[in-house]
């Protein structure tokens, strides 16, 4: 009980302040602030499941209480399961990592063109997001729209409601992250087991693990209806329909619980230590674990932080965020669970205070000294910014006392201070994004720098 009220005291930002003791937040303070209804999680300590909690509602206004049985969106964390799945085929020489999948499509290939003549589509490039294929990510369908099939979405015919998938750089080129790759994966098993995609992933991984509380049913089968929690805008208010659907199973489509995905991560764990083993062997799971191309490798995102190494996977549907963490060389981890669009801060700063708590020698706060007063920059650097590649996406900057405030509403919600390093550079404390100001352009142009990414943005005028 003391290290889950720790847990649940000791949320911290990405970035504290040189000089000024580390800020420590309650969880409900903050789910509160980024406007996220309910969380989820469950902690693996010892190659176990610690404990897990569910806090806030299920639905924005309404009593019904998140619990640790209650089922979300894992989004994109549906991914490595998939990969898991792909690679218990492989086992069984039903699939070869390095072949070309077309010789094992059936109901529809990858299109030939001037970038596959050389190097081809192969489920390795595929579970590692270097196959060359396009679509980061899929956007879902309310209930009220009709659900396209697996070969619409990968044309990109209606009803899809995203572009085809098709080969753009020569496969094995680069690491780009693609959706749409996985989802010929799963066309791709469907094909050489013969099976629905939801009966194959039962079988295969989620009865083996004792994944009770999971499905890649889409929509959500009746029998599991009302354990859900509903997907929830920016602002807290409800999507209409209460969630999307993702025919995109294996990219998206999994329901499933922070307690569920734990054992999956222990099954990872406990098959590189050669002491589990239900789904794939040791060797399977070593190079499952193998850098194949930047930081993945086949299905699962793969980084070090100081001297500890863990995996894991991001999810990101229409109202859901979420994160799976395992350490690789113990049996410590984290699954964090939420049903609102701006729960990625929330869910960093869960983690922080798990590894706080737990001692994991790993995603702790990062010092930074900034500036005593703001610059006298700030006047012309306060306008709107549109993202030079997604020119509708604006963020704002505005003075309010003495700080400078940034809003950019589908990523961050209002009112985050930037912290000014120079005349020109500023950080935020959330997740240590970077904000590089060019004085000398005009209009002033921006370099938002997060993560592995960066964008241009340029200042326009006011509406």
């Amino acid at each position: 009980m003391d290290k889950i009220r720790a847990v649940e005291n000791n949320l911290r930002k990405a970035v504290a302040i040189h000089g000024k003791p580390v800020e420590q937040y309650a969880l409900e303070e903050r789910m509160q602030f980024y406007h996220v209804p309910g969380l989820s999680l469950a902690v693996i300590h010892d190659g176990e499941v610690e404990w897990a909690r569910g806090y806030g509602s299920k639905e924005t206004g309404k009593p019904e209480p998140i619990s640790p049985d209650t089922l979300f969106q894992a989004a994109s964390i549906s991914k490595p399961v998939a990969a898991m799945a792909a690679l218990s085929l492989v086992e069984k020489g039903i699939l070869n990592l390095d072949e070309d999948v077309n010789q094992k499509l059936r109901t529809w290939k990858v299109p030939e063109n001037e970038f596959t003549q050389v190097e081809k589509v192969t489920l390795r490039r595929i579970l590692s997001h270097s196959a060359g294929l396009t679509i980061h990510g899929f956007m879902g369908y309310p209930k009220v729209k009709d659900i396209p099939g697996l070969t619409q979405i990968l044309d990109g015919t209606p009803p899809a409601n995203s572009a085809e998938v098709r080969v753009d750089v020569p496969p094995g080129s680069i690491w780009r992250y693609s959706g749409g790759g996985t989802t010929v994966a799963q066309l791709l098993m469907m094909d050489v087991s013969g099976r629905p995609f939801a009966e194959l992933m039962q079988e295969s991984v989620l009865e083996k693990i004792g994944m009770t509380s999971s499905t890649y049913e889409q929509p959500l089968p009746e029998f599991m209806s009302g354990r859900e929690a509903t997907a929830h805008r920016p602002d807290g208010t409800g999507y209409e329909g209460a969630w999307h659907t993702y025919p995109e199973q294996a990219a998206a489509g999994l329901w499933t619980t922070p307690t569920d995905l734990a054992k999956f991560v222990i099954e990872v764990q406990r098959s590189l230590q050669g002491k589990a083993n239900y789904v794939l062997n040791q060797q399977t799971t070593q190079e499952m674990l193998t850098l194949q191309k930047g930081k993945y490798g086949l299905g699962l995102h793969i980084e070090e932080d100081g001297a500890v190494t863990w995996f894991g996977h991001g999810g990101s549907n229409a109202g859901y965020r979420n994160q799976m963490i395992g350490l690789m060389d113990s049996g410590q981890g984290v699954v964090v669970m939420t049903n609102g669009d701006l729960g990625t801060l929330l869910i960093w700063e869960v983690i922080r205070s798990v590894a706080s708590v737990y001692g994991w020698h790993a995603f702790g706060t990062r010092e930074k000294a900034c500036l005593a007063s703001m610059p006298a920059s700030s006047k012309e650097i306060v306008g709107i910014y549109a993202i030079e590649d997604v020119p509708d996406l604006k963020f704002s900057i505005h003075v309010q006392g003495d700080r400078l405030i940034v809003d950019i509403p589908e990523i961050y919600p209002q009112g985050l201070t930037l912290y000014p390093q120079s005349e020109t550079a500023f950080f935020l404390a959330e997740d240590a994004a970077e904000l590089v100001f060019s004085m000398d352009e005009k209009p002033v142009a921006c370099q938002l720098c997060f993560q592995d990414t960066t964008l241009k943005a340029i200042q326009v005028p006011s509406p």
